[in-house]
């Protein structure tokens, strides 16, 4: 019986992956990307799979004893679904909150129906995910925003080292990466296409923003709050008004503001004294564990809003440039801090422009929703994430963003159409 329903479950995905790269290959531009772009997602998580993280390994045998229950105990599986707790012959495991842990891990019991407990399956799945997600984004703004530099999005999301490695294979960057490009590329089909089906497409705005919370609420939290303010955006522009860019600043700032506070008023955790005691707390029990390794040292941090703004500049820093090539004789840390160097001269180049007034042509409102969740997810990472190689990883849900936004300028636009046609 599984074997059987594992055979018609992967046949199914495999005819619905076959149309979807047929659809996606008539489209004019960027096809010849997309095979060679999917086989390289793919065998950068067989890569992830033979590196394995201790992490994955938990995750997979949990997901194995709740697939258990599934089948002995379907009612019982159901309920473990909208639980923090299980509870399986013997077996126990408890979490409280918004545990992107124990979500993660009922996604993967049930996605053991198609792998049958197979890691590496799962790994192809999530891999999948992640790169569906992120070419929906790929041929969004080109079909949306086509005076933007071709291929700009592939880099970003598809090809830049970090962001190619942590989300691919069992990671929860892989979800993360994965539906928040996907959620990104829907809401722009909204705010700036013409939206098909705008049902089906809500649904799916529903779907993918749950999934991001799920995995991560901070996170989604930033984001949703940016595409709804320039949702607000749109709105008041086609009634005629934000038609300056201070208007537009000035409106999305009333609007997160507000959504800021009656985020703290609905949910404890949004609160601003125990969210800064919550960033403070993961600071210092992180420190304890990296003092052996490179890690970020903040003299005077406390869970205070002047201490956050004083030191808020160095963690954007941290964030973006740790770990330097010198800091650690380790391959991985020379990797990550040689991307940082390319990274640091992207910023360069990008700033050079926009004082030249050669930025891009992305729409106003939308450049500064994405660089609101950029810089306040950097700050949030560089002050709460002291070990550089989770810091790495951390961001990895960061960088896509910023990055498209970088690639945005006259100068990587000229290099970007010259390589991707």
């Amino acid at each position: 019986m599984k074997i059987v329903l594992a055979l018609l479950l992967n046949a199914a995905l495999l005819l619905a992956l076959g149309r979807w790269l047929r659809t996606q290959y008539q489209q004019p531009t960027l096809r010849i990307w997309l095979v060679p772009l999917l086989l390289l997602k793919l065998g950068v998580g067989v890569i992830s799979w033979q590196r394995l993280s201790a992490d994955a390994v938990f995750f997979q045998s949990w997901a194995r004893v709740l697939t258990e229950q599934l089948w002995a105990a379907p009612s019982a599986w159901l309920q473990t679904m909208s639980s923090d707790t299980f509870l399986f012959e013997g077996h126990q495991l408890i979490y409280h909150g918004f545990s992107n842990t124990f979500f993660l891990i009922k996604l993967l019991s049930a996605l053991n129906l198609l792998s049958l407990g197979h890691v590496l399956l799962n790994v192809l799945y999530l891999s999948l995910f992640c790169f569906v997600g992120c070419w929906q984004l790929v041929r969004t703004i080109e079909q949306v925003f086509p005076q933007t530099p071709r291929g700009a999005t592939i880099l970003a999301f598809l090809l830049w080292p970090t962001v190619l490695y942590w989300s691919s294979g069992l990671t929860k960057e892989s979800l993360l990466v994965g539906s928040s490009a996907w959620l990104l590329a829907l809401v722009l089909r909204w705010y700036y296409g013409t939206a098909q089906q705008p049902r089906l497409l809500g649904l799916w705005i529903i779907i993918l923003a749950i999934l991001f919370f799920k995995m991560r609420f901070f996170f989604a939290a930033l984001l949703l709050g940016a595409l709804v303010a320039l949702g607000v955006v749109r709105l008041v522009q086609q009634l005629g008004g934000a038609r300056s860019r201070w208007g537009q600043v000035v409106l999305m700032a009333l609007i997160l503001s507000g959504g800021a506070w009656a985020a703290g008023e609905v949910i404890p955790a949004f609160r601003f004294n125990k969210f800064t005691s919550q960033l403070i707390r993961n600071y210092s029990d992180l420190r304890a564990t990296s003092l052996e390794r490179p890690h970020i040292e903040f003299n005077d941090l406390a869970p205070t809003g002047a201490s956050i703004a004083r030191n808020a500049p160095l963690a954007i820093g941290y964030t973006l440039m740790r770990p330097w090539p010198w800091e650690y004789h380790d391959p991985a840390y020379i990797a990550a801090g040689l991307e940082n160097m390319v990274l640091l001269v992207v910023l360069v180049v990008a700033s050079v422009a926009l004082l030249q007034g050669r930025s891009g042509a992305l729409p106003f409102a939308l450049v500064v929703g994405l660089l609101f969740y950029c810089i306040v997810l950097a700050v949030l990472l560089g002050l709460s994430t002291p070990n550089l190689g989770t810091l790495n990883r951390y961001r990895a849900v960061l960088l896509p963003f910023l990055l498209f936004l970088l690639f945005q300028n006259a100068y990587a636009a000229r290099w970007l159409n010259r390589w991707f046609r």
